[in-house]
This record gives C-alpha cells, sequence and structure tokens, in this order.
C-alpha cells in the first residue's frame, strides 16, 4: 500500500479552518440571500460575474436559480454575465476588457436588480467597473471576496470575505455560500 501524500490531510485541514472561520459570516450569508430574494419576489433579476473559476462560480449560481437547486419550482432570473464568448470578445476588443461586466450592467442591469461579483482578491478591475456601473443605475450590490475583501469590500452593499489568502479555499467557501443562498431563495418557492 502507497503512503498517503501529507499534502491531501493538510488541504482538509485548511479547508476545514477556514469553513469554522467562514462560519462566522453566516449572518452575512442570509443578508445576502434575503437581498436576492427580495429582489427576485419584486420581479427583478440577479446577475453573476467573476473571472476563471469565479467566473465557472458565476454560471454555476445562475444555473442553479434558472433551472434549480434542490426542488421543484418556477425558473428564477438570474444571468451569468461570463458566458457569451460573441459580447465578451467585442467589448474587450472595441473597448478594453477591464469593461466587459460593466458594459453587460448598463445594458441589462436595472434599479432593484442585485450584481452579485465575485473576485478572490477583491481587487477585479472588470468586476470592480461593474460594481460601480450597478451602483450607479440603482442595484444592490454584492461581493464575494477573499480576506480583507479588497477594493470590493468599499463598493458593495454586502461582502462576504472569505477568511483566506488561498485561492482555492476561499473559491470553495464561495460555492458553499452560494449554495447556502440558492437554498434561501428557493424557501419560499
Amino acid at each position: 500500500m502507497n503512503d498517503l501524500n501529507p499534502m491531501i490531510a493538510e488541504r482538509f485541514s485548511e479547508h476545514l479552518d477556514v469553513f469554522g472561520k467562514t462560519m462566522e459570516q453566516m449572518e452575512i450569508i442570509q443578508d445576502i440571500g434575503t437581498r436576492c430574494k427580495t429582489a427576485l419576489e419584486n420581479g427583478n433579476k440577479i446577475l453573476f460575474c467573476g473571472n476563471g473559476g469565479s467566473a465557472a462560480d458565476s454560471q454555476h449560481l445562475a444555473a442553479e436559480l434558472i433551472g434549480r437547486f434542490k426542488k421543484e419550482r418556477r425558473s428564477l432570473a438570474a444571468v451569468a454575465l461570463t458566458t457569451d464568448t460573441s459580447i465578451l470578445t467585442s467589448i474587450a476588443n472595441d473597448y478594453d476588457y477591464d469593461v466587459v461586466f460593466a458594459r453587460q450592467v448598463e445594458g441589462l442591469g436595472r434599479s432593484g436588480d442585485v450584481l452579485i461579483g465575485i473576485s478572490t482578491s477583491g481587487n477585479s478591475k472588470n468586476v470592480l467597473k461593474a460594481v460601480e456601473m450597478a451602483r450607479s443605475i440603482g442595484m444592490h450590490t454584492i461581493g464575494f471576496t477573499g480576506e480583507g475583501g479588497g477594493k470590493m469590500a468599499e463598493l458593495c452593499d454586502i461582502t462576504l470575505a472569505v477568511p483566506s489568502k488561498v485561492t482555492a479555499r476561499i473559491q470553495e467557501m464561495h460555492i458553499l455560500a452560494g449554495h447556502i443562498v440558492c437554498e434561501l431563495i428557493e424557501e419560499d418557492y
């Protein structure tokens, strides 16, 4: 039998440590769920954006709302701003990559909608510009970030700042929190 690589146990320990610290932010996660649920009940929508793994999380969470999370219910209005390659490449080419999400927020967002910006550093320029645009049109802004929250913590109405500097651990907590938010949203449907 092979010896177990000690890195495996170390990663589980790191995960559990960050998980325990993130549990201290359960009220923030509840506030995010309440804000999203209220927006949807009022006929508004949720927009998601992020880069890399955070883009994948944006798509994942939007799919949970459009499709279903845990129970059969009507489709809920959610859009991942990370999925249309024609939009992303035309904006990046014609303007600048820093505005690929802000331009979409300008066209799709309305007062009362919610923008969930996901950035492990809290400093992704294109996510920050999307948050600024969302604020300017009266949208609710929510940030999913890492330790300290970066510049997003200053700009967003609500910020879940996962207490870690390790990208993988931050992303693990983002998807957990996102799933909890989806379940909170679904409660009344």
